[in-house]
């Protein structure tokens, strides 16, 4: 994906623990930044929704078979 610079000015606080942050997450501020932005639009829960949609339904026999032996009293 390319990338576009974006400049934003904040207070040194905030630039304080944003660095702070991004060093403790092993990361740089840019990429802090960005998962930020993508956790505000909810495109990291889109993603992880999908990948539990997928395993569901490579699965579903599997939790199928267990949930009709629960029911049936065997589980």
């Amino acid at each position: 994906m390319a990338k576009t610079q974006l400049n934003v000015r904040v207070d040194e606080g905030t630039a304080r623990v944003a660095r702070e942050r991004a060093l403790a997450r092993g990361m740089s501020v840019n990429r802090y930044i960005e998962e930020l932005v993508r956790q505000d639009t909810g495109e990291v829960g889109h993603t992880f929704v999908e990948a539990a949609a997928d395993f569901m339904k490579q699965y579903e026999a599997v939790f199928a078979q267990e949930l009709g032996a629960e029911r049936e009293g065997r589980g």
